[in-house]
């Protein structure tokens, strides 16, 4: 297990030069955006306006901060309403979207990956004590959104996440252990795929 610290994380601008992100994990390392096979990252979007378009790229975005955002498809695709209360949305990232804020600035995950080679699931977890998991994916994170989680591999010696802070697993882990010790926290579960496992 390695953790990432929320204050070590690689900023780098927008495709669209729009704004700037914070990126947490990505494989290759030191992949660009055209080159990643999966990326998982941290933006702020402070007005309204078009997403970059990533070809070949499965997108999926949750609200960590904010009162969220409508995103329009266009006529054949409608529109979405992302709040922190709604489930991670998976969308095609190649697809044109309009995102218009709903009261001020948000920051929001964005996990991505690359189709054919990859494939991700996102989970929103809560965690109130203790909660534990078996997890089977051959790449993995656990990102803290809020609260301070620990963490522990099954046998091994136990780490802390703070808000913001990640731990990342390159081979399956198996059972994973979270707890808190004085109130609630929440964790988004990101698991990664080849393709030809998916």
């Amino acid at each position: 297990m390695n953790v990432l610290r929320a204050a070590s994380y690689r900023r780098m601008p927008w495709k669209n030069g729009g704004g700037e992100t914070s990126e947490i994990a990505a494989s290759p390392p030191g992949a660009t955006l055209d080159t990643l096979d999966w990326r998982i990252s941290m933006a702020v979007v402070a007005q309204d306006g078009p997403f970059s378009i990533f070809p070949g790229i499965d997108r999926t975005l949750c609200i960590l901060e904010g009162h969220g955002m409508q995103l329009d498809f266009g006529e054949d695709g409608g529109k979405r309403t992302i709040t922190r209360d709604t489930t991670p949305f998976h969308f095609p990232a190649d697809l044109p979207v309009q995102a218009r804020l709903l009261d001020g600035a948000i920051t929001d995950l964005n996990v991505m990956s690359r189709r054919g080679r990859y494939r991700q699931s996102v989970d929103r977890l809560v965690i109130d004590g203790h909660l534990t998991l078996d997890i089977a994916a051959p790449q993995s994170l656990l990102f803290c959104e809020h609260g301070a989680v620990s963490c522990a591999i099954d046998g091994q010696t136990a780490v802390q996440l703070g808000v913001r802070d990640a731990a990342s697993m390159s081979a399956p882990p198996g059972i994973v252990k979270l707890s808190t010790s004085h109130s609630s926290a929440a964790v988004y579960l990101i698991q990664l795929y080849p393709a030809a496992s998916a």
